[in-house]
C-alpha cells in the first residue's frame, strides 16, 4: 500500500544499529553488558518514553508467561520491558525491517532473545493463526495506519477469547491543521490521527469492549516541562531518540508539542478486551 510505504520511509535511518551502539559507548555504558533499561533512552518511541510504558502495563495488566503481540514494534524497547519485567513472550511486527533487525540485534545483546522475537509485517494483515495471542497492545502506531476498522478486526482474529488490546496513541481533541514534520510522519500523506470517539466505534464494530480510557495530555505537558528544563542545563545526551528521528528531530518534537500545548492532539490510552 502507497501509505505503508510512505511509513517505512519516513522511518528509515540506514545505520541505526551502528548509531545507537555508538551512542552507548559515548554514554559509558559498556555494549557488552547491556540491560533492557541501558536501552530506554532510545527504543520507546512515544510520548513519556519508560515511564508511559510504566505507567501503561498498570492499566494493562499483564500475567506472566502471557503471549503479548507488539503491533508497531519499532525497536523493541516496549517487548523487552514486558518481556523482562512482566514474564511475557513477545512477538513484534513492524513495516521497517531495519527497525526490526535492530530490535532483534538488541534484544539479543540484553540476553532476551528468546522471550522477544520482531518481524517485518504489516498490521493490515497479520501471519498468525486465529487465537494465537493472550493480548496485543500498540504504542503511537494507530497514527501511521488509514484503515483502523481492518486493524481491529485483524488484531481481534489473532487474539484468544476474552483476549485484551491496549492502545497508547495520539489522538485527536479538536479539529484543525497539524503541524508537520512530527515524529510520527513527515507530512499528511503518512499521518491518520483520529479522535477517541472514531477508536472506540471501530472497536466495537471490530468485537472488543473498551474497559478503560484515559487522557494522558496532563502527563505528557509534564514530560515537556522535563525536557526543556533538561534541555536548559546542556545539550542532548549522547543517547536519546534525537538518534532515531535524524536531523530534523527538533522540529518534529516541537510540532507536536505545540499541537498538544493548542489541544488539537493528546496521547491516549484505551484498554480494551475481546467481547464475550
Amino acid at each position: 500500500m502507497e501509505s505503508e510505504q510512505a511509513v517505512a520511509r519516513h522511518y528509515a535511518h540506514g545505520s541505526l544499529e551502528e548509531t545507537i551502539l555508538n551512542a552507548l559507548a559515548a554514554a559509558g555504558k559498556d555494549v557488552n553488558r547491556l540491560t533492557p533499561k541501558d536501552l530506554a533512552p532510545v527504543d520507546e518511541f512515544h510520548v513519556g518514553g519508560r515511564p508511559a510504558t510504566v505507567a501503561f502495563a498498570e492499566q494493562f495488566g499483564l500475567r506472566p508467561g502471557m503471549r503479548l503481540l507488539d503491533i508497531g514494534c519499532g525497536l523493541g524497547g516496549a517487548a523487552r520491558y514486558f518481556a523482562q519485567e512482566h514474564g511475557c513472550q513477545v512477538t513484534g511486527i513492524d513495516l521497517s525491517g531495519e527497525y526490526v533487525d535492530v530490535a532483534n540485534a538488541l534484544a539479543a545483546l540484553v540476553g532476551l532473545g528468546e522471550r522477544v522475537s520482531c518481524q517485518a509485517e504489516s498490521a493490515l494483515n497479520l501471519p498468525f493463526a486465529p487465537g494465537s495471542f493472550d493480548a496485543a497492545y500498540m504504542l503511537h502506531v494507530g497514527m501511521n495506519i488509514e484503515n483502523k476498522a481492518k486493524l481491529f478486526a485483524e488484531v481481534r482474529r489473532v487474539l484468544a477469547p476474552s483476549g485484551l488490546f491496549g492502545i497508547y496513541d495520539v489522538m485527536r481533541l479538536a479539529a484543525g491543521e497539524l503541524s508537520y514534520p512530527v515524529p510520527w510522519a513527515s507530512g499528511p500523506e503518512s499521518s491518520f490521527v483520529a479522535d477517541a470517539a472514531s477508536y472506540r466505534r471501530l472497536l466495537v464494530e471490530a468485537g472488543f469492549e473498551v474497559l478503560k480510557e484515559r487522557d494522558r495530555r496532563d502527563f505528557a505537558l509534564e514530560i515537556f516541562q522535563q525536557m526543556r528544563a533538561r534541555a536548559g542545563a546542556g545539550g542532548p545526551a549522547p543517547l536519546g531518540l534525537h538518534i532515531v528521528m535524524g536531523a530534523s528531530a527538533g522540529q518534529k518534537v516541537k510540532n507536536m508539542i505545540g499541537d498538544i500545548t493548542s489541544g488539537l492532539i493528546a496521547p491516549t490510552e484505551m484498554i480494551c478486551r475481546v467481547a464475550a
